[in-house]
Protein backbone atom coordinates (compact mmCIF):
# COMPACT_ATOMS: atom_id res chain seq x y z
CA UNK A 1 0.00 0.00 0.00
CA UNK A 2 1.36 3.80 -0.75
CA UNK A 3 0.18 6.33 1.52
CA UNK A 4 0.51 10.09 1.26
CA UNK A 5 -0.03 12.89 3.81
CA UNK A 6 -2.88 15.06 3.81
CA UNK A 7 -2.76 18.09 0.98
CA UNK A 8 -5.66 19.88 1.87
CA UNK A 9 -9.28 19.34 1.57
CA UNK A 10 -10.16 22.78 -0.73
CA UNK A 11 -8.87 23.38 -4.27
CA UNK A 12 -9.24 27.31 -4.64
CA UNK A 13 -11.20 28.48 -7.31
CA UNK A 14 -9.28 28.74 -10.63
CA UNK A 15 -6.40 26.52 -9.14
CA UNK A 16 -4.45 23.97 -11.53
CA UNK A 17 -5.97 20.70 -11.33
CA UNK A 18 -2.72 19.19 -11.62
CA UNK A 19 -2.01 15.59 -9.73
CA UNK A 20 0.35 12.79 -8.46
CA UNK A 21 -0.26 9.34 -8.36
CA UNK A 22 -1.56 9.71 -4.78
CA UNK A 23 -4.16 12.83 -5.42
CA UNK A 24 -7.82 13.04 -6.29
CA UNK A 25 -9.12 15.87 -7.08
CA UNK A 26 -12.64 16.54 -7.79
CA UNK A 27 -13.27 19.73 -9.72
CA UNK A 28 -16.91 20.28 -8.84
CA UNK A 29 -16.88 19.41 -5.59
CA UNK A 30 -13.95 21.31 -5.23
CA UNK A 31 -12.19 18.87 -3.10
CA UNK A 32 -8.82 16.90 -3.16
CA UNK A 33 -7.93 13.81 -1.24
CA UNK A 34 -4.52 12.62 -0.94
CA UNK A 35 -5.40 8.66 -1.27
CA UNK A 36 -4.09 5.43 -0.20
CA UNK A 37 -4.20 2.95 -3.36
CA UNK A 38 -5.02 -0.07 -2.45
CA UNK A 39 -5.04 -2.35 -6.16
CA UNK A 40 -4.30 -6.21 -4.87
CA UNK A 41 -6.91 -8.15 -3.86
CA UNK A 42 -5.07 -8.83 -0.18
CA UNK A 43 -5.39 -4.87 0.02
CA UNK A 44 -8.85 -4.64 -1.22
CA UNK A 45 -10.07 -7.60 1.40
CA UNK A 46 -8.33 -5.08 4.28
CA UNK A 47 -9.58 -2.01 3.23
CA UNK A 48 -10.27 0.21 6.20
CA UNK A 49 -10.89 -2.60 8.65
CA UNK A 50 -9.35 -1.78 12.37
CA UNK A 51 -8.55 1.74 12.11
CA UNK A 52 -10.00 4.52 14.45
CA UNK A 53 -9.53 7.77 12.18
CA UNK A 54 -9.02 8.84 8.89
CA UNK A 55 -8.38 12.53 8.05
CA UNK A 56 -10.81 15.13 6.62
CA UNK A 57 -8.37 15.32 3.53
CA UNK A 58 -7.53 11.46 3.51
CA UNK A 59 -9.02 8.40 1.56
CA UNK A 60 -8.63 4.89 0.13
CA UNK A 61 -9.00 4.49 -3.32
CA UNK A 62 -9.62 0.96 -4.25
CA UNK A 63 -8.49 0.37 -7.78
CA UNK A 64 -9.97 -3.02 -9.81
CA UNK A 65 -7.86 -3.76 -13.04
CA UNK A 66 -11.61 -3.44 -15.40
CA UNK A 67 -14.68 -2.27 -14.81
CA UNK A 68 -16.89 -5.07 -12.54
CA UNK A 69 -19.87 -4.85 -9.77
CA UNK A 70 -18.53 -4.27 -6.46
CA UNK A 71 -20.23 -5.01 -3.32
CA UNK A 72 -18.48 -3.31 0.02
CA UNK A 73 -19.20 -4.07 3.70
CA UNK A 74 -18.55 -2.44 7.13
CA UNK A 75 -17.72 -5.75 8.78
CA UNK A 76 -14.72 -4.87 11.53
CA UNK A 77 -14.41 -1.50 10.25
CA UNK A 78 -14.43 1.68 13.04
CA UNK A 79 -15.54 4.75 11.26
CA UNK A 80 -18.44 5.07 9.36
CA UNK A 81 -17.72 5.70 5.38
CA UNK A 82 -19.32 7.58 2.15
CA UNK A 83 -18.20 5.44 -0.42
CA UNK A 84 -18.09 6.66 -4.21
CA UNK A 85 -17.73 4.59 -7.33
CA UNK A 86 -16.72 5.51 -10.36
CA UNK A 87 -16.22 4.08 -13.65
CA UNK A 88 -13.01 3.56 -15.91
CA UNK A 89 -13.11 7.19 -17.02
CA UNK A 90 -13.84 8.78 -13.45
CA UNK A 91 -17.29 9.59 -13.81
CA UNK A 92 -18.78 9.33 -10.32
CA UNK A 93 -21.74 6.86 -10.76
CA UNK A 94 -23.00 6.47 -7.09
CA UNK A 95 -22.08 7.45 -3.62
CA UNK A 96 -23.69 5.28 -0.71
CA UNK A 97 -23.99 8.03 1.98
CA UNK A 98 -22.67 7.00 5.95
CA UNK A 99 -22.16 3.46 5.60
CA UNK A 100 -22.72 2.26 9.80
CA UNK A 101 -19.19 0.94 11.14
CA UNK A 102 -19.54 -3.17 11.62
CA UNK A 103 -22.46 -3.42 9.37
CA UNK A 104 -22.94 -6.44 7.18
CA UNK A 105 -25.19 -5.72 5.23
CA UNK A 106 -23.80 -5.86 1.85
CA UNK A 107 -23.48 -2.38 -0.47
CA UNK A 108 -23.81 -2.75 -4.30
CA UNK A 109 -21.81 -0.60 -6.36
CA UNK A 110 -23.77 -0.83 -9.48
CA UNK A 111 -21.84 -1.82 -12.73
CA UNK A 112 -19.62 -0.50 -14.38
CA UNK A 113 -17.41 0.10 -11.63
CA UNK A 114 -13.26 0.61 -11.90
CA UNK A 115 -12.80 2.23 -8.52
CA UNK A 116 -14.21 3.17 -5.20
CA UNK A 117 -13.06 6.02 -3.18
CA UNK A 118 -14.19 5.58 0.61
CA UNK A 119 -13.79 8.92 2.81
CA UNK A 120 -15.22 9.84 5.42
CA UNK A 121 -18.55 9.39 6.59
CA UNK A 122 -21.24 12.53 5.69
CA UNK A 123 -18.48 14.15 3.61
CA UNK A 124 -19.72 13.81 0.27
CA UNK A 125 -23.05 15.51 1.34
CA UNK A 126 -20.89 18.63 2.57
CA UNK A 127 -19.02 19.34 -0.29
CA UNK A 128 -21.30 18.54 -2.74
CA UNK A 129 -20.05 15.23 -3.97
CA UNK A 130 -22.55 13.51 -6.42
CA UNK A 131 -22.87 11.00 -9.53
CA UNK A 132 -21.97 12.94 -12.66
CA UNK A 133 -18.87 14.44 -10.58
CA UNK A 134 -16.00 13.60 -12.21
CA UNK A 135 -12.70 12.27 -10.65
CA UNK A 136 -9.52 13.70 -11.62
CA UNK A 137 -6.49 11.22 -10.98
CA UNK A 138 -3.51 10.25 -13.16
CA UNK A 139 -4.00 6.50 -13.04
CA UNK A 140 -7.36 7.18 -15.22
CA UNK A 141 -4.67 7.77 -18.05
CA UNK A 142 -6.29 8.25 -21.54
CA UNK A 143 -9.49 7.19 -20.41
CA UNK A 144 -10.15 10.17 -18.00
CA UNK A 145 -12.98 12.43 -18.86
CA UNK A 146 -10.87 14.85 -17.04
CA UNK A 147 -7.07 14.65 -17.61
CA UNK A 148 -4.48 15.69 -15.02
CA UNK A 149 -2.81 19.08 -15.75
Amino acid sequence: MRFAWCLGLLVLPGAALACGPDEVTFRDAKARFTVEIVDTATERAQGLMNRESLGSAQGMLFVYDAPGHPHFWMKNTLIPLDMIFIGPDGLVTRVHPDAVPHDETSIDGGAGVQYVLEINGGLAGAIGLKPGDAMIWQGLGDAALMPCN
